[in-house]
């Protein structure tokens, strides 16, 4: 199976990750893109990220209805930090994989625990970022990764976090079904401007 996973804390799915998930399936000639919730993050966040249970939902929330999108939840499950080559170890060895990250998190690869074992595991599939020079990308890799066709889009979880806590509203920025969640479970309080 040809596979791209797509990992992060989702902390919450945007329309950005869907685009993204999306530019990866047409272009890498996948069978499926798995998107994979950070459990306990290697590194330490500030503030932490939201509770995984509640990461997981909206990631499924995010992707239903799409039949090549799938969502792994061995991150979530796992105890202890989660690190992208314990991940790789999961799927059988005869998988082609494809990592799909941003050319911000391409070009600080090799702080990663065991990197070089993702890099061999892997193919890196990288959208382009603004503020990341593809040479120090691929500098980072080792070797040319696979340019992703996926124009920057102004959005990001910290943002749509921010707009919630300030009152403003996401419906533009997330799935429906993200929002509602957020919504019912109160994440990112005050909810009035949803």
């Amino acid at each position: 199976m040809i596979r791209a996973l797509l990992g992060g804390t989702f902390d919450p799915p945007h329309l950005a990750h869907l685009a993204l998930a999306e530019a990866a399936y047409r272009q890498l000639g996948v069978s499926v893109v798995e998107f994979i919730p950070t459990g306990t993050p290697w590194w330490k966040p500030s503030p932490p990220p939201t509770d995984a249970h509640h990461r997981l939902e909206m990631v499924r929330r995010a992707t239903e209805g799409v039949s090549y999108f799938t969502v792994n939840d061995c991150e979530t499950r796992r105890e202890g930090p989660s690190y992208m080559a314990d991940t790789l170890e999961t799927f059988p060895s005869r998988d082609e994989i494809f990592l799909v990250v941003g050319s911000d998190a391409a070009q600080g690869l090799r702080s990663w625990m065991r990197w070089e074992e993702v890099v061999r595991r892997a193919r890196l599939a990288v959208a382009l970022r603004p503020g990341t020079d593809p040479a120090d990308v691929e500098l980072a890799v080792g070797r040319p990764p696979e340019w992703l066709d996926f124009p920057p889009m102004a959005i990001s979880s910290r943002e749509v976090r921010q707009r919630i806590r300030t009152g403003r509203s996401i419906r533009s920025l997330v799935p429906g079904g993200v929002w509602e969640y957020i919504a019912e479970n109160r994440l990112y309080a005050p909810t009035d401007g949803l």
